[in-house]
């Protein structure tokens, strides 16, 4: 078990951030294991061919048999959302000594991966390792990752508004209740079972960092006690990430709304926010509130304020509608 105490402050500084490196390093966990989640399958189909030219022997030995990444290459981002290259160049500044530790801890207790292991032997191969490993996540972000980052921000984002609402609402405990069954809020700790690690943290006014990630299929806090308090847990909605847009019957509902406020209509069965919405239909959320305005002036949604959030869901006059197509 892995245990992070939070006094009064660190509640307080309790805050979210994207990650773009840290869910490349997540997605390798996929790659390297299929099984993990079909709900990624699509999308690992669809990146295999484009791997050719890279290393993945190299990429995949980053992933323990136990799971875990190494904490360096996962650094805690240091504002709300970190370019891709910003954060590399951060793994890029690490210090040989810490990339052969870090390699270590992850592995533990099996040895280095062969093709790891050069970093074993003194001071300029673990750098050496470190520069290669930039440049070979580089290559892999670009083919892999950044083509879906924009669809994959707008889920990630809807998620942080989700738990931030919960926050707000009912405290830390209504925060962690439904992120996952393996995390429990107790007395001022966050417990997290079912780890390889045994550790526990103060955070000491250093607050708590939470990053959600799409390809995360459990909470996975960093493999040392040495970093300060951070989560990367696994964000809702993953099951639509990859689904293909829906389509309106031409001649029907969209031929009467226009496909854009079809789409919309079709999708509010259940209460949703602009930025749901606009993941979901891979579109921008100020155009997604465009159309609801027009929805909302003619009788077919209504809206409420939740928290932070304006949900829109169907009047009973678009229920009619949708059901007559």
């Amino acid at each position: 078990m892995i245990s992070f105490e939070l006094g009064v402050e660190d509640l307080a500084d309790t805050r979210f951030a994207l990650s773009p490196l840290t869910e490349t390093m997540m997605s390798l966990r996929v790659l390297r294991e299929p099984g993990l989640s079909v709900l990624h399958l699509p999308w690992r189909r669809s990146v295999l061919g484009l791997l050719g030219g890279l290393d993945t022997a190299l990429l995949l030995s980053l992933v323990a048999v136990r799971r875990t990444l190494p904490d360096f290459l996962t650094p805690r981002p240091d504002c709300f959302e970190p370019a891709f290259e910003d954060e590399l160049a951060v793994v890029g500044r690490t210090p040989p000594a810490l990339v052969r530790q870090d390699l270590r801890d992850t592995h533990a207790p099996d040895p280095l991966p062969a093709p790891l292991a050069a970093a074993e032997r003194d001071d300029d191969a673990a750098a050496a390792l470190r520069d290669t490993l930039c440049e070979l996540l580089r290559r892999y972000w670009r083919v892999a990752i950044e083509p879906a980052w924009p669809r994959m921000r707008l889920l990630l984002e809807a998620d942080m508004t989700y738990r931030a609402r919960r926050l707000a609402v009912g405290g830390a405990r209504s925060l962690f209740t439904d992120m996952h069954p393996d995390l429990r809020w107790a007395d001022g700790t966050l417990h997290i079972d079912k780890m390889n690690g045994r550790f526990r943290v103060a955070a000491a006014g250093r607050g708590l960092l939470l990053v959600p990630s799409v390809f995360a299929h459990k909470p996975a806090p960093p493999v040392t006690a040495d970093v300060a308090p951070t989560l990367t847990y696994p964000c809702r909605g993953v099951a639509t990430l990859w689904e293909p847009a829906r389509t309106v019957d031409e001649g029907s509902l969209g031929e009467l709304l226009g496909t854009p406020r079809a789409r919309l209509l079709m999708l509010l069965a259940e209460p949703l926010a602009t930025v749901e919405l606009a993941r979901r239909l891979r579109v921008t959320p100020s155009a997604v509130s465009q159309h609801l305005r027009v929805l909302y002036a003619t009788g077919l949604v209504t809206r409420a304020r939740h928290g932070r959030l304006v949900l829109y869901r169907r009047t009973p006059l678009g229920d009619e509608l949708v059901g007559a197509r």
